[in-house]
């Protein structure tokens, strides 16, 4: 599985990599420190598409919200699921999400066995169920 986190933050994209170590999921995890990164990533020709992004709202250069429009907008990445992974729990943020097309919603935890948790059922979900039935009720993701 191909797995692609993009978050500014340093430490949550270590400790979201710590994760995925400690779960030892048959996995490729791929990291972007900001939208920009990400974008110029997911549009160059020969890049191998993920199965799941794990998108941050607030990074510099582009927004995980700048990122989401592109990514929907692109036919070539219609396709893969995105989890919006951020800090916020406004509501207008995940209505805005949610309508732009992301797949689930996801608050960070601070815990790391939360995170683990999180990155594992986020992982296992069954996405074509998941999408197809798409509503407010199952798009929020808690722990």
């Amino acid at each position: 599985m191909n797995i692609i986190l993009a978050d500014d933050d340093e430490d949550d994209r270590n400790f979201f990599n710590d994760a995925i170590q400690e779960l030892k999921m048959n996995s490729t995890l791929i990291t972007f420190k900001d939208g920009k990164e990400l974008i110029d990533y997911l549009e160059a020709p020969d890049t191998v598409l993920p199965h799941i992004i794990f998108l941050d709202l607030n990074m510099p250069c582009k927004t995980g919200f700048d990122c989401l429009k592109e990514i929907r907008e692109n036919p070539k990445l219609k396709d893969v699921s995105i989890a919006i992974y951020s800090t916020s729990s406004s509501e207008k943020d995940i209505e805005d999400t949610f309508i732009g097309g992301a797949n689930v919603y996801i608050k960070k935890p601070n815990d790391f066995s939360k995170l683990k948790k999180v990155i594992k059922d986020v992982v296992n979900m069954n996405w074509q169920f998941h999408t197809s039935g798409l509503n407010k009720e199952t798009f929020f993701y808690s722990v």
